[in-house]
C-alpha cells in the first residue's frame, strides 16, 4: 500500500494510460444508462400486465437478467414481456460477460499492473540523491562490488534499459533505475553529477558509449570502465574514463604472483600512504621450516608479518605460526623494509621445469607475460587453434588429454595455473590434475564467488575469484579514506583511537589477540609512525591503521565500537 501514491502518480502522468481511462469511464456511462433504461421499462412492461414492483425490486430483476443468473422469481406473462427479457439477456451477454471484462483489463488492469512494475523500477533518482555510485551492468564483477558497497553502506543503483529484467534484478534485492545507457537524459534523472563513482563494466564499445555521454553531463565524476582489448584503452581514456581497468591483465598479475619458485620477492598488493602491504611467496628460501618467531623478520628487517595465506584462507600471523614452501606472507611495512626485505631473501633459482598454464584467453596470456617478468618458464595449453601464437611454448590441444598435458610437462612441472572462465571446467580440471601428480600446486581461477569453496575442495592451493578482484579494484578506487581492499577478505583499516586504547600500549591492548586485526600503523597529525614497537603508547588523539579480515573488522568494531 505504501506504493500506492507512486502508482497513481506513474498511471496518470502516462497520456495513453488517461485516454484508457476515460474510455474506460465512457464504457461504464453508458452501461448505468442502459440498467436505468432497462428499469424503466420493466415497470412499464409490468404495468401493462397489471403489476406493480418496486424500483429496487425493477434494479434487481434487470441485474439478474443481465448477469445471466435468472433466478426466475419475476418473470412476464405476455410476449413483449418476454421479448424484452430477451433483449435485456442478449445486452447483459455483450455488455457485461464479453465487454465489460475486455474494456476493464485493457483499460484499467493492465496499465495498473504496469503502473506497479514502473513503481519498482523507477525511471529517475530523487533530486537530492547523493554520494552514490551508478553501474551500468548486473554481473559477476557488480554483483561482488555491490555486497562490499552494501556493506560499507554506500548507496548505489544499477541502470538497466529492460524492464523484464530490472524487476527480476528488484526480485533479488538489487536497487535499479530504468534508462537507455546511451540516453544523456538516463544521466540526468540518475543525479550523475553528484554520483560518488560511475563503474561501466560492460563490452568496450558500449563502456566507451556510456564514458562519453556521462563525461557531457558532468566534467568531474570519477568514471571508471573495464576493457577487454588493449587497444580500447586509449580510446576509453579519450571518452572521459578516469581508470580503465584490464581485469583480464590484473587477474594475470595475480596469478602468475601466487606460482611457487623465482626469486621470492615481495609483490605490492596495496599501499596506505608510505605504508605498504605486500605477499610474498617463501618456497626456496631460507624462511621455509621456520616458525614467525624464529624468522626474526621485525627485528632484523623491520617488517610486520601480519598474516599468512594457507591453500587460499588468511591466518592472522601468530608468533608459533609455521612456514611451509607453499605459504606465501603478508607482509606491511615501509618502501624501505620491504626492499631489505628483497634484498635479504631473494633467491637466484633456476627452475628446470616450466609452470604450465591451462586456457590462452586474455588471462592465461596475461599470466605467461608476468611469469616471464618473474623469470619463470611456462607452457600454454589451448585448444582453439586461432588464440595459438607462433611460440613453441603454446601446445594446440585439449588440457583434458593426458598426453596434451604429459606434452605441456604435467610430470615435472611445479605448478598448473588454471585460467578458463568456465568455472565447471576449472573444477574438472583442478581434480584432474591433482590425481595426476597429487604434489603440483595448483592455482584455478574462479568466476562466481559461489564456486570458491567448491575449488578448494576440488584440490586447488590457490583460487583467484575474478569477480572479487575487479570488485576490490573498483572499490579501492572510490578512494574512500578510512578502507583500502588489499586482498579478497582482508581489508585496510584507519580508524580513530577508541577511548579503550588511548594511553595503553600496544602489547597492553592485546588487540591482535582479542579481534585478529593488527596495529601496522599510527597516525599522529602528520606523522605515520609504521609497524610501532609493541611498547609504543597509543595517543588518544591518533589514529591507528589496522589490518584483518572482515570478521576481525567486525570483531573489533564490536568489542571498541566505530568511531
Amino acid at each position: 500500500m505504501k506504493f500506492l501514491p507512486t502508482q497513481l502518480i506513474i498511471f496518470l502522468q502516462n497520456k495513453p494510460d488517461r485516454r484508457n481511462l476515460r474510455l474506460l469511464l465512457n464504457f461504464l456511462v453508458v452501461l448505468l444508462l442502459l440498467v436505468v433504461v432497462f428499469t424503466v421499462l420493466f415497470h412499464l412492461l409490468m404495468l401493462r400486465e397489471g403489476k406493480v414492483f418496486s424500483w429496487v425490486t425493477g434494479l434487481y430483476w434487470t441485474l439478474t437478467v443481465m448477469s445471466t443468473l435468472g433466478f426466475g422469481d419475476i418473470t412476464f406473462q405476455s410476449d413483449a414481456g418476454r421479448f424484452f427479457s430477451i433483449v435485456v439477456l442478449l445486452s447483459g451477454m455483450v455488455f457485461l460477460l464479453i465487454l465489460f471484462p475486455f474494456t476493464f483489463i485493457n483499460f484499467f488492469y493492465s496499465p495498473w499492473m504496469k503502473a506497479q512494475e514502473n513503481a519498482r523500477v523507477p525511471s529517475e533518482l530523487p533530486a537530492d540523491t547523493t554520494g552514490h555510485v551508478v553501474l551500468t551492468r548486473y554481473g559477476s564483477v557488480t554483483e561482488a562490488l555491490i555486497k562490499k558497497l552494501n556493506r560499507f553502506n554506500y548507496a548505489y543503483v544499477v541502470l538497466v534499459p529492460d524492464l523484464a529484467e530490472g524487476l527480476r534484478l528488484h526480485e533479488l534485492g538489487v536497487k535499479v533505475m530504468l534508462g537507455e545507457l546511451d540516453d544523456p537524459e538516463t544521466y540526468n534523472r540518475v543525479r550523475v553529477a553528484n554520483a560518488a563513482l560511475v563503474a561501466t563494466t560492460s563490452t568496450d564499445v558500449i563502456n566507451t558509449n556510456v564514458a562519453f555521454t556521462v563525461r557531457g553531463i558532468s566534467s568531474t565524476v570519477p568514471i571508471i570502465s573495464t576493457c577487454s582489448f588493449e587497444a580500447s584503452e586509449d580510446i576509453l581514456m579519450l571518452a572521459g574514463s578516469n581508470h580503465v581497468l584490464r581485469l583480464g591483465e590484473i587477474m594475470g598479475v595475480f596469478l602468475s604472483r601466487r606460482a611457487s619458485g623465482g626469486d621470492a620477492c615481495s609483490h605490492e598488493i596495496g599501499r596506505f600512504g608510505r605504508l605498504q602491504i605486500a605477499e610474498a611467496s617463501v618456497a626456496g628460501s631460507p624462511l621455509v621450516g621456520l616458525t614467525l618467531r624464529e624468522t626474526k623478520l621485525r627485528e632484523q628487517i623491520g617488517v610486520s608479518v601480519v598474516g599468512v595465506w594457507e591453500r587460499g584462507k588468511f591466518k592472522a600471523a601468530q608468533p608459533d605460526t609455521h612456514i611451509t614452501q607453499t605459504t606465501v606472507l603478508v607482509l606491511a611495512g615501509s618502501d624501505a623494509q620491504l626492499i631489505k626485505y628483497n634484498e635479504t631473501y631473494r633467491i637466484e633459482k633456476k627452475m628446470n621445469h616450466p609452470v604450465i598454464i591451462i586456457g590462452g584467453g586474455r588471462v592465461g596470456r596475461a599470466t605467461s607475460k608476468f611469469l616471464e617478468t618473474r623469470k619463470l618458464d611456462w607452457r600454454l595449453v589451448e585448444k582453439a587453434p586461432e588464440r595459438i601464437k607462433a611460440d613453441p611454448r603454446y601446445i594446440l590441444g585439449d588440457a583434458a588429454e593426458i598426453e596434451i598435458l604429459k606434452q605441456a610437462g604435467i610430470d615435472e612441472s611445479p605448478c598448473v595455473i588454471i585460467t578458463t572462465h568456465d568455472d565447471d571446467l576449472n573444477v574438472y580440471l583442478t581434480i584432474y590434475c591433482r590425481r595426476l601428480r597429487p604434489d603440483i600446486q595448483i592455482i584455478t581461477r574462479s568466476t562466481l564467488e559461489r564456486n570458491l569453496a567448491t575449488m578448494h575442495r576440488a584440490g586447488a592451493d590457490f583460487v583467484m575469484s575474478y569477480a572479487s578482484m575487479g570488485a576490490n579494484t573498483i572499490f579501492n578506487l572510490l578512494k574512500r579514506s578510512d578502507i583500502m581492499m588489499v586482498a579478497e577478505g582482508l581489508d585496510l583499516l584507519k580508524v580513530a583511537v577508541p577511548a579503550q586504547l588511548a594511553g595503553r600500549t600496544i602489547a597492553e591492548s592485546s588487540v591482535r589477540q582479542q579481534t585478529g586485526c593488527t596495529i601496522i600503523g599510527i597516525r599522529n597529525g602528520e606523522s605515520l609512525q609504521i609497524n610501532p614497537e609493541p611498547n609504543m603508547v597509543i595517543p588518544a588523539e591518533a589514529e591507528i591503521i589496522l589490518i584483518g579480515t572482515v570478521e576481525a573488522e567486525n570483531k573489533f568494531f564490536s568489542i571498541y565500537g566505530a568511531k
